[in-house]
């Protein structure tokens, strides 16, 4: 156990065993639910949900043990939100493109985002965005995060007239997201450890005794065979042969780059990992993700990357490597005990993920909001993240406009190269995605 401390750092990151395993249980089950939505999303493609269930659980055990060993980030990784809808709605469905050739596109672009990852690409551009902004990052992931958190819990449901409207409180499911709410609140405000995990845990309990929540009529499954998608992408790269698949290839790469460049910077910023405005190890970091979406690509499931849900164990006091070794270990766990995952629905993780958003939201005090130049592009990324229900579209609006107003206020020359660099390639980047 000394070796496992020693190589994790705990004494240097002031952690040990028993908040390292709470953090890791606590993100973990933020994040199970994937498990569950990725085969859902997928599946309407016409992929095999049970396969694509598999492959969700292993590539995200894979993905955590990567950036765990090798990076030492309690960063866990796991098929990306979003990005699996572009793959089935508009990939597949939307342009008829069959779902072998579009896993294919995948496999390619996570071969494409390697060799960027090899040659520092990727760790140039993280280093080149100034401090404000990787602080409205993180600021407006958490908005992100809190905004799914109220949407899943039923407090924040679609509205046709005002576009977005309070949830109905006559419905029994919004009432478990209310009462996880208040408790959780309660145990935060109160600095009891592990609060957001043990309010999930309560949580569950309420869902259960009020009877919103059934229980499982049995605890153990075997695990669905992976033979549908096994290294389908391979076999299919002979596919990718018109200017449209590149077309798809290039946006998976994009959104990936980006959604994934945004999470690791908010997520270490959080836990206070960035020192002189740059993130240690991120180069361990950045191979680890890409070599996860590359491993995921072959077991048959659209891109894998940093998950926004890590927030939840950094909260708790997660702050090595250690927290997502334990979340990949309750991956391949859960691929067995798929029934019992079953109570621990979206309503339950929801007050989580608002909380998780109240304390991201505390980066934005240490944003410049004296200097307009600084203080509108910090803006619009962080309102950016949760209105466009995106990650990267957030950093679109922030970082386009970013060059806009320090050139205005004739500050052009501070301006790193690389962030003129960005200006173009997001707009190249807005411009695809609504090609």
């Amino acid at each position: 156990m000394k070796n496992i401390a020693k190589y994790f750092q705990f004494e240097q990151l002031k952690t040990n065993f028993k908040t390292e395993i709470i953090a890791g249980i606590t993100t973990y089950i933020s994040m199970v639910y994937i498990m569950f939505v990725n085969p859902n999303v997928l599946g309407a493609s016409g992929m095999d949900k049970g396969a694509i269930f598999t492959a969700t659980a292993l590539a995200s055990a894979i993905g955590c043990f990567l950036m765990g060993i090798l990076a030492n980030y309690p960063i866990a990784s796991a098929p990306a939100l979003g990005i699996n809808a572009f793959f089935a709605y508009s990939v597949v469905i939307g342009m008829k493109v069959p779902w072998q050739t579009a896993l294919a596109g995948v496999f390619v672009a996570s071969l494409i985002f390697l060799l960027i990852t090899i040659f520092k690409l990727r760790e140039l551009i993280i280093n080149a965005i100034p401090a404000d902004l990787k602080h409205a990052i993180s600021a407006g992931i958490g908005m992100f995060v809190a905004f799914l958190g109220l949407s899943q819990g039923g407090l924040v449901v679609a509205n046709p007239d005002t576009m977005v409207g309070l949830g109905s409180f006559t419905t029994p499911t919004t009432w478990i997201t209310v009462f996880g709410l208040v408790i959780t609140i309660i145990l935060m405000v109160r600095r009891v450890p592990g609060a957001i995990f043990f309010g999930m845990v309560l949580t569950t309990l309420f869902g259960m005794v009020t009877g919103v929540i059934h229980a499982p009529t049995h605890l153990l499954a075997a695990a669905p065979s992976l033979k549908p998608t096994f290294l389908t992408a391979v076999s299919h790269v002979g596919d990718i042969n018109t200017l449209q698949l590149w077309v798809v290839v290039l946006t998976f790469l994009l959104v990936t780059f980006f959604d994934t460049a945004g999470t690791l910077v908010g997520l270490a910023t959080q836990a206070g990992f960035m020192k002189d405005n740059k993130m240690p190890r991120v180069g361990k970091a950045l191979m680890s993700d890409s070599t996860a979406m590359l491993t995921g690509s072959l077991l048959g499931t659209s891109p894998v990357g940093a998950f926004v849900e890590s927030s939840a164990g950094i909260a708790v006091g997660g702050r090595s490597g250690f927290t997502v070794v334990i979340i990949g270990i309750m991956f391949i766990l859960g691929i067995f005990f798929s029934p019992l995952l079953t109570v621990v629905t979206s309503q339950v993780t929801a007050p989580a993920l608002i909380i998780v958003g109240v304390l991201m939201a505390q980066q934005t005090r240490e944003i410049n909001w004296d200097r307009l130049e600084i203080a509108i592009p910090a803006f619009l990324i962080i309102i950016g993240m949760p209105l466009t229900y995106s990650i990267s579209d957030g950093m679109a609006l922030g970082i386009i406009s970013y060059p806009i107003a320090m050139i205005a206020a004739k500050r052009g020359k501070e301006v790193h190269p690389l962030m003129y660099g960005l200006f173009f390639v997001f707009i190249g980047f807005i411009a695809i995605l609504n090609v």
